[in-house]
């Protein structure tokens, strides 16, 4: 086979100088220039072109890309042509994948011609490999950027988002900047009205089902707004959260908070909750869709309502309330009386969407049922030499865990002094203060060093989970201990401590009752 070449351009950001969206930037000109001469230099035949705009390089989703690496599976050329290695990837991983695995199994050289890589030259691997890790750093501080980019426009006020909060809609006029969407903001007003009025969020959540008015999710779906997310937001009905996401959201009185969730590493596509300190608040960025006034009366109306159970015409407390709920739909069970013996029965038609009618139980049942676990667990967990030799005593695992974060510290300052001295070297190298030669020779040092640091932290780390999951589990079997001994009766507070819910299933021919405990 004659040598066929893909040349493959990339650009990550739009050019100024672009006349229309579409159309090849300066910059992608110019890469498509330089590598036809080097090809016709190289008297090498041209296969295709393939350019990708305005993609980063760590989009693994970019479509000129992912149509070349298709034909260089399909065996369509031997040789790939790119200006630098960062403009085929920034991420080591995928240099790991394609350019020295993949591509030598499918015939393919890789060639870059400013960093001087190609796979047909002996040695030169540990080059492509440092010029991955660099571009991995980079992405890493690109990341940084980013992040702290976007959090300086969090706090000027605008919003952030991909998805303006329902109720609202993105201004076109004005970037970050949110406006009422009148579609869906008298809904809004309708719903702080409702619970203004007295009326509880399980029922408004009826009314609206009623009169027909889609939820956000739905509303999403029928305008063709393509919204990610999986759970409760994607209900198509109104129900009880979905109405209390929007009483408790304060962008309906003009204010902003955001960054309640961050990606713990760049490579992550997970979003955790983050701390409440670390939310940015700003207040007075759009226009409100409902008044301060409301909102304080919601506010006081959330906090009398929100009590977790309830005394009514003499009757005791009622111990269940917001813990039992039907197996069959996952609504709550609200509680009713028969000759003055309290039950509960399912909760889906308080929605308007009744499924499983006939799911019932008394609490007495439930008192029985209650007992009856507590005395199997006893039977379980209740050993007096277990007691004696495990939990009670100190544990002395926790000298060796003060031993080993110690170790961990000390090898995470080696491995940063090792990417320290990798970076330095690079630099020292494209300022000609040492030879390629010595720069290989001196970073295979360095990183021989930093694999033997990485194993020695990955084993210290195996040891500390190993630590935590052995403490772990002692303190779980101390706690149901201490628990389960100091269980005297059925009441609230008891109820509340060690059970996290309760499902039921069936009526009294054939009922389940499935405990969940806190512990």
């Amino acid at each position: 086979m004659s040598d066929k070449v893909a040349i493959y351009c990339r650009l990550s950001e739009e050019d100024r100088f672009k006349k229309n969206k579409g159309d090849d930037s300066g910059s992608i000109q110019n890469q498509k220039l330089m590598l036809t001469e080097y090809t016709i230099q190289q008297h090498w035949e041209i296969y295709n072109i393939y350019s990708d705009d305005d993609y980063a390089g760590s989009d693994r989703n970019r479509p000129a890309f992912n149509q070349m690496i298709s034909d260089a599976k399909n065996g369509m050329f031997n040789i790939i042509l790119c200006k630098t290695q960062s403009r085929f990837t920034r991420e080591l991983e995928i240099v790991e994948l394609y350019i020295h695995k993949l591509f030598p199994q499918w015939g393919i050289r890789f060639v870059s011609i400013v960093d001087n890589i190609d796979t047909n030259v002996v040695g030169n691997k540990k080059t492509r490999q440092i010029n991955g890790l660099i571009n991995e750093w980079y992405l890493e501080d690109m990341s940084d950027s980013i992040k702290a980019a976007l959090r300086t426009r969090m706090k000027a006020g605008y919003f952030i988002g991909s998805f303006a909060p329902y109720g609202y809609k993105k201004d076109p006029a004005q970037k970050g900047h949110l406006i009422p969407d009148e579609n869906t903001a008298y809904v809004v007003r309708e719903i702080f009205r409702l619970y203004n009025s007295g009326i509880g969020r399980a029922q408004i959540a009826r009314i609206l089902n009623e009169k027909g008015i889609p939820s956000p999710a739905e509303y999403y779906r029928i305008e063709g707004i393509k919204k990610c997310g999986t759970g409760k937001s994607n209900v198509t009905y109104w129900k009880y959260y979905t109405v209390s996401h929007i009483l408790e959201n304060e962008v309906y009185i003009g204010n902003l908070v955001q960054g309640q969730t961050f990606n713990p590493t760049y490579k992550s596509k997970r979003s955790s909750p983050a701390p409440k300190e670390k939310w940015v608040r700003v207040e007075k960025t759009h226009e409100p869709i409902i008044s301060e006034d409301e909102w304080r009366i919601t506010r006081k109306l959330w906090t009398t309502r929100s009590k977790p159970c309830y005394v009514s015409k003499g009757m005791a407390v009622n111990k269940y309330s917001h813990i039992i709920r039907c197996a069959k739909c996952g609504y709550g069970m609200t509680t009713a009386y028969n000759k003055h013996k309290r039950y509960y029965r399912c909760n889906s038609a308080k929605y308007g969407k009744c499924c499983c009618e006939g799911t019932t139980v008394f609490e007495s049942t439930l008192d029985k049922a209650i007992l009856q676990e507590i005395s199997r667990l006893r039977e379980c967990y209740l050993d007096e030499n277990y007691i004696q030799e495990n939990v009670d005593k100190s544990n002395p695992l926790e000298e060796k865990k003060v031993y080993v974060l110690k170790q961990i510290d000390i090898i995470q300052t080696k491995i940063k002094e090792c990417k320290n001295a990798i970076k330095n070297l690079y630099v020292d190298k494209l300022r000609g203060i040492i030879t390629d030669e010595q720069f290989v020779s001196l970073s295979k040092q360095f990183e021989t060093e930093q694999q033997e640091n990485e194993r020695q932290l990955e084993q210290h780390q195996n040891t500390i989970s190993i630590i935590d999951l052995q403490q772990q589990s002692m303190q779980d079997k101390s706690e149901i201990i201490h628990k389960l001994l100091s269980f005297s009766e059925i009441t609230r507070e008891t109820i509340n401590e060690m059970i996290d819910h309760i499902d039921v299933d069936g009526t009294k021919q054939n009922r389940i009752i499935n405990i969940y405990w806190n512990f």
